[in-house]
């Protein structure tokens, strides 16, 4: 594997990108500042060094280190733990910067359990719930995930987007590529399992906390990959989900449509989400703000991209009253959904993490009620292929999230929105059947109390409700807000 001077992150990420596709030879140019040409072949090219890049070669000459252009080709194969070799003798050779500078960092210590340069793990409120008895988030109730062996990371703190809704209250860095030191896939992996079960020994001892739960969520069986930033903008992100797997977590992957290429070329997950924010592009710019100007037309190609996939997609829409739930909004997203085809789309009430902000676009009128929320996803089945495709399958009043399911999940009059783990785990395991996955191939059926005519509305009745006094206050600001 020839290599020179390589010294450019930029090109780092793209040749990892292309040598996750199969075996072939990968050719690379970069002028140090992110200007990438990128030719990929099965075969190794008669010529290797193209007169264009040869000329820039020697004009380079000369001119110092700084600005020396960064060259070079490398073989690659089809085997996942390969690319981590690749990447290895190419870090070897520069290093890079970390992607949070010392101040960010520091900010970002005391939000999330940081694990090496970029990646991150965090304990959510339904995991210590569900360990006191207390109640599973909606994941539980509508995919039989249970919340308190779920680990919540992230790969890449880094995001396109700096939504104006976003509980993370836009404390990460925002970038278009990669450009930092990377992080060998399985140092993550490892080091995000041992902050989680730290995380989860500082539950130790709170009132309602059993033993068997704590045993159970110090072995986590689940990866939810929706912590913060995006995921697919880490270079080794098949490698990275694929030791996932290896160590039989599931795996639930949200990206906001900015990546489309890392989308279409990105390993089998257990079901992979695409952020719908916003119905048409000035809203999308208004509550996103995303980084990319031609963030429309990524998002729209994302959009194709998911429904090319084989596994479980859904759609994740953020409501919110006054920007993205009018009548007007149902018909955009008839055409979206349409072009996406998701197996299922979740609505998702508004969270009011910008409580307290002045500079905020948002107010708590924007956080829809419940009945609002339940009745615009019975507008959106309706309106959707004509009402033909989708029902209102699961509720999670607790959390306020509404399911759609495609009506193919209703077997024999009965919802199978729940996962059959052991399935997709020996599906994705072997390189044979990895290809053979699709979002029927692992179904189990939804419960009675998980479905949207049970009166327990999405809380399992073998836990015990509990609403704190801060909970308390916010519902009753908000239906005073929605009166």
């Amino acid at each position: 594997m020839p290599v020179v001077n390589v010294s450019c992150y930029v090109c780092l990420s793209v040749c990892l990108r292309a040598s996750e596709r199969g075996s072939g030879w990968c050719l690379l140019w970069c002028g140090g500042e992110g200007r990438l040409v990128s030719r990929t072949s099965k075969t190794r090219p008669n010529n290797m060094w193209v007169p264009s890049l040869s000329h820039s070669l020697k004009a380079m000459e000369g001119r110092g280190k700084q600005q020396q252009t960064h060259f070079y080709c490398c073989a690659y194969s089809s085997s996942p733990l390969s690319v981590v070799d690749i990447a290895m003798k190419l870090i070897e050779r520069t290093a890079g910067r970390p992607m949070l500078s010392e101040k960010r960092r520091a900010t970002l210590e005391s939000m999330y359990a940081l694990v090496g340069t970029h990646s991150a793990v965090k304990l959510c409120r339904w995991q210590k719930s569900m360990m006191r008895g207390r109640g599973g988030c909606y994941k539980w109730t509508m995919y039989g995930i249970q919340s308190h062996q779920c680990m919540e990371a992230t790969p890449s703190m880094a995001c396109a987007n700096k939504c104006v809704f976003c509980w993370r209250l836009n404390t990460n860095p925002t970038a278009t590529e990669w450009k930092w030191q990377v992080d060998d896939p399985q140092t993550v992996v490892d080091g995000m399992l041992s902050s989680h079960r730290a995380l989860i020994q500082g539950v130790r001892g709170m009132p309602g906390v059993t033993e068997k739960a704590l045993e159970e969520a110090m072995n986590p069986k689940h990866c939810a990959l929706s912590l913060v930033g995006e995921s697919v903008l880490y270079p080794y992100v098949n490698t990275f989900l694929h030791l996932l797997h290896e160590r039989g977590l599931s795996t639930f992957l949200v990206n906001n449509g900015q990546f489309p290429d890392a989308l279409r070329e990105l390993t089998p997950v257990t079901q992979l989400y695409l952020s719908v924010d916003a119905p048409n592009r000035e809203t999308m710019k208004l509550l996103d703000r995303p980084v990319f100007p031609d963030y429309w037309e990524r998002f729209q190609q994302s959009m194709v991209h998911m429904s090319e996939r084989k596994e479980r997609t859904v759609f994740r829409l953020t409501m919110i009253n006054g920007f993205n739930m009018s009548e007007e909004n149902l018909l955009e997203y008839k055409t979206l959904f349409e072009t996406g085809r998701p197996n299922f789309v979740e609505l998702k009430r508004l969270t009011p993490a910008f409580s307290g902000n002045s500079r905020s676009i948002l107010r708590i009128k924007n956080v829809p009620s419940w009945e609002q929320l339940k009745a615009y996803g019975r507008r959106l089945c309706e309106v959707i292929f004509d009402g033909k495709a989708y029902e209102v399958a699961s509720l999670h009043e607790h959390s306020g999230c509404v399911l759609l399911a495609e009506k193919r999940f209703k077997i024999d009059g009965n919802w199978h929105t729940w996962i059959d783990f052991g399935k997709f785990h020996a599906m994705v395991i072997d390189p044979a059947l990895s290809k053979q996955i699709t979002a029927d191939a692992y179904l189990r059926p939804t419960p009675r109390w998980a479905l949207p005519e049970s009166a327990a509305e999405g809380f399992d009745p073998s836990q015990t409700r509990h609403l704190t006094a801060r909970r308390l206050k916010h519902m009753a600001a908000a239906k005073v807000a929605n009166d």
